[in-house]
C-alpha cells in the first residue's frame, strides 16, 4: 500500500469531451473529468463559464501523476 499523498495538480482550463460532460485540464498535461451527477457528485458550478472560471488555479489530486 503506498502511503505517499496523491499530487495535486492546478486546473488550467476545461473542455468537452465527446458527450458533453466538462474535463479539466491540469498543469501536469492531464486531464480529469468534473461532471455533475447528484446525488453521487455536486459540481453544479461546471456548468457556467464563471463557475468554472473560478475553479482555474485550484488544485486537485492527479492520480495519473500518482502512477507515474
Amino acid at each position: 500500500m503506498n502511503a505517499d499523498p496523491i499530487p495535486t495538480r492546478a486546473i488550467t482550463g476545461f473542455h468537452q469531451d465527446d458527450e458533453g460532460h466538462w474535463v479539466a485540464d491540469l498543469e501536469c498535461g492531464h486531464s480529469q473529468h468534473m461532471r455533475h451527477d447528484p446525488p453521487w457528485q455536486n459540481r453544479a458550478w461546471v456548468l457556467t463559464a464563471e463557475g468554472r472560471s473560478r475553479f482555474i488555479g485550484v488544485r486537485i489530486e492527479c492520480r495519473k501523476c500518482e502512477g507515474a
